[in-house]
């Protein structure tokens, strides 16, 4: 279970007693008075980076803002001995299998990727935090969760396949520009999104296994993630991380900091989107994604680490009896569940509130799809 990291909302358990009973009305009330499914509002541009490959930001209405650079080197690849690898170098096969393993390699070439090459070491991320180290506890887990959803699919590390000799080492170095007022990781993860597609890389025009050469013209250079209105095959994108919290049973996307201090689970979903044939046929992008799924993480929700509220039973002056030791202030506060009094979540959650936050995700013409809608839109391409 992923941490918050992010510094206590600094609340009263009768405000966190009233934003939790706001959250839990149907529909839910929000601080902010957003919709349970409604982004904050957000600025976003692409190619602001001199020197590097690809490169974005994104600012939240709230104030928060993230840069991400992306840079690429050529590295040699380590020995393999798959035997895929066997048959294309030519040990135990016959020379029909090469010629075939020769024609399989010009259409990989052709799509602009090799299927299955790819080695998730070949991308490397890094992330920045004002008044962090790099060994802090948030870095570390949003990095490790941003890397996990990036090579879950396998896809970009093949995008990254050169030859049997060379590849591509791309390096991600994402700045968070102010102080995290609400958990990052979702800005994280669409600024890095925006960075990917615009990233370019230059032309290779040496061919099979010698050594990478490349044109000097950049105009020439080939997209990492070619866009949607060219006729490439490769239509998926790179993949997106949402936060998720339930309240009771309502589920809101995109939570405040207020929000998390009173969230019953957290969830960081993962998901890429894949352009449907219709919508490269067509050259219409919207609600022609199929979403999959890449991993799920649960965040540890803050408000497990709020103050209880005292029932009015408890306290004396409200003609109620103290307790005689902390063990029993403890046992009856957890067992009165009286109404309108703050009480931090215990235990887990339903596999059934978890099934729907997921499919809330994935449905068809929701959130996701909204987001990679209007991501793709973004200019600077």
């Amino acid at each position: 279970m992923a941490p918050t990291s992010v510094s206590q909302t600094l609340c009263s358990p009768a405000e966190l007693s009233y934003l939790h009973s706001s959250l839990s009305l149907t529909p839910p009330t929000r601080p902010d008075l957003r919709t349970p499914s409604q982004f904050r509002p957000l600025v976003a541009e692409s190619n602001i980076l001199p020197g590097t490959y690809g490169s974005a930001r994104i600012c939240f209405a709230d104030g928060i803002e993230a840069i991400v650079g992306v840079k690429a080197e050529v590295e040699q690849s380590s020995p393999r001995t798959s035997a895929a690898d066997s048959t294309h170098l030519g040990i135990g096969g016959s020379s029909q299998d090469d010629n075939n393993a020769s024609e399989e390699d010009d259409e990989d070439e052709t799509q602009g990727t090799r299927r299955g090459k790819g080695q998730n070491a070949w991308v490397e991320l890094a992330i920045e935090i004002p008044g962090y180290r790099d060994d802090d506890t948030m870095p570390v887990f949003l990095a490790a969760m941003l890397n996990e959803a990036l090579v879950a699919s396998g896809d970009l590390p093949d995008r990254l396949y050169l030859n049997r000799r060379f590849h591509w080492k791309l390096y991600i170095d994402i700045l968070l520009l102010s102080p995290p007022l609400s958990y990052p990781l979702p800005l994280l993860s669409l600024t890095t999104h925006l960075a990917l597609l615009s990233t370019n890389l230059p032309k290779q025009i040496s061919e099979l296994d010698e050594d990478p050469l490349f044109s000097d013209d950049w105009v020439a250079a080939k997209p990492l993630y070619p866009p949607s209105s060219t006729s490439s095959p490769s239509s998926i994108r790179p993949p997106i991380t949402l936060l998720v919290m339930a309240v009771g049973d309502n589920i809101i996307f995109d939570p405040a900091k207020e929000e998390l201090a009173v969230a019953d689970v957290i969830l960081a979903i993962s998901v890429s989107g894949i352009l449907s044939s219709e919508a490269l046929a067509s050259n219409k992008i919207k609600a022609k994604w199929e979403l999959r799924l890449l991993s799920l993480r649960v965040i540890d929700p803050p408000s497990r680490m709020t103050p209880p509220g005292l029932p009015n039973f408890l306290n004396t002056a409200t003609g109620g009896s103290a307790p005689a030791s902390s063990q029993e202030l403890i046992t009856q506060r957890e067992s009165g569940g009286e109404k309108g009094v703050w009480t931090p979540p215990r235990g887990g959650v339903k596999r059934g509130l978890i099934r729907r936050m997921i499919g809330y995700v994935l449905e068809k013409g929701g959130v996701a799809e909204e987001i990679l809608d209007g991501l793709e839109a973004v200019d600077g391409r």
